[in-house]
Formats: C-alpha cells, structure tokens, sequence
C-alpha cells in the first residue's frame, strides 16, 4: 500500500508513526523543531489520515506498508520514533528490516498483548450520524455526554473533514474497529533485537506497567528505559520540551 506522507528538514532520515485514531498531523509541531536536525518523515498507517483505506489491518501488512514507503523513498537507514499502535509497528518493523533501522525510540508502548480499551470509542463514533452535523464543534457537543474527555474529543475529532458542507470520517473506522482485536495482539514475541532502542513512557499513563520492563529488556537488550513524570499517554504532546530533549540526546543531534 502506497502510504501518504509528509517531509520537512534535511539530514539523517527519522520516521515518525502515529498511533491509534492519530495522523502524521499530529506531529506536525514537533516535525517543526527536529526539522533544524533530520530529515522527518511523517507518515499515515493504513486506515489513517490521507492514506488508503482496506478491509485488513494487522502489524504484519503495516510492515510491509512501511517498507513499501523505505523502498520508494530509497531510504538506506533511518531513525524510527513510533507511539502506541505506531510503536508496535516499529517495533515490528526493527525485527522484519533490521538493516533499514537505525536507532529506535517507542513511546508509552510495550510489545505485549493489551486489553479492550477502545471499542466503546468506536461504537459512539460509529453510531453517530454525521448528515445531522455541519461543522465540527456540533459534532463536539454531540459527543459531550458519552465521551465527557475534552482532550479525548478533539483528538478524535482532528479526524473529520469537511467537504461539499459534508463532514465525513478521515479514519476507516468500521475497518479499525474490525481488525481491532489484531491492533491489540503482541509484537516481536521470543525475538532478540539489538538495535539501539528508548523506551519512554508517561508517569501519569499506565501503558508500561513496571512488570514489563523485563519484557522490554528480553525483546530488545540495547535499551534505555525512560519516564517522564508528568505526562500520559501522550508523551511528546503533554510534555514535548522533555520529549523533544531526550530523542535529541538519544538519536545524537547536536
């Protein structure tokens, strides 16, 4: 699948996956300051932002998507920051093309197996009927009561367009929602992977459980390990002065 992407900045190549109901958008500020140090490439996983839509999606085909976008790109080597489900898919990815990745660094993610968090999500999403709306702060006060989470709404909400005075879901939700059971599934399992890694979780987000570090440190032995206190799941957006230090440290920006 020919994934859509955006490039800002020159330099060493750093790849930037989103997560869950996320887009290259969402990095759009942070993609700014490193631009001054890398050549950023952020990318839409299938089912995301401006990228094409299928029925299927699992780590395995995103890989294979991601290594479509190395190859058409002709990227010999590149850093990888990956968070939440875009975390797995780099992590995947490190295992499956070793030789295509440089440093990585996956953010409030371990490659263990998680729990059903988000099918209430996309039912309230799924069942609202979007032809009663005109623009997206009605979309907001619609979902007030069911998702009460301000900060949840409008990342959710980043994902409507408007055309023709018809707002409509960027994101594939009912094909999300399909294969949401394969977004939950484990990566990397009884495998070795000695690239160079940072783990950096949020203290406020219970992502990364404390018990799996081990886990962490058996998949990918060359690892540092890193929290940063006050934020959530949402590490690079609630905390990016933080963020944007430590991968600058870690991927050796001067």
């Amino acid at each position: 699948m020919k994934l859509y992407y955006q490039t800002i900045g020159t330099g060493r190549p750093l790849v930037i996956l989103h997560g869950l109901f996320g887009s290259s958008d969402n990095w759009r500020g942070l993609a700014k300051q490193l631009a001054t140090k890398a050549k950023v490439i952020t990318v839409d996983l299938r089912n995301h932002g401006r990228s094409p839509h299928s029925s299927e999606q699992n780590y395995a085909l995103m890989v294979e998507d991601l290594a479509e976008l190395f190859d058409s790109l002709s990227l010999d080597k590149a850093d990888i920051i990956g968070h939440s489900m875009g975390g797995k898919v780099a992590m995947a990815f490190s295992q499956r093309y070793p030789q295509w990745s440089r440093k990585l660094v996956v953010v409030d993610i371990a490659p263990r197996e998680y729990q059903d968090e988000h099918s209430a999500i996309f039912k309230k999403l799924l069942d609202l009927d979007l032809s009663l709306y005109s623009s997206r702060n009605e979309v907001d006060n619609a979902l007030k009561i069911s998702l009460p989470n301000k900060a949840v709404r409008q990342f959710l909400l980043m994902n409507l367009a408007l055309n023709d005075e018809q707002l409509s879901w960027r994101i594939n939700l009912q094909a999300l929602y399909d294969n949401y059971p394969q977004l939950l599934k484990a990566v990397c399992a009884g495998n070795t992977i000695m690239i160079p890694s940072c783990f950096i979780r949020g203290g406020q987000s219970d992502y990364i459980h404390d018990e799996d570090e081990d886990l962490i440190r058996s998949c990918f032995p060359n690892v540092q390990l890193v929290t940063i206190e006050l934020a959530g799941h949402w590490v690079h957006a609630e905390a990016p002065q933080q963020f944007l230090t430590k991968i600058s440290e870690f991927f050796d920006y001067d």
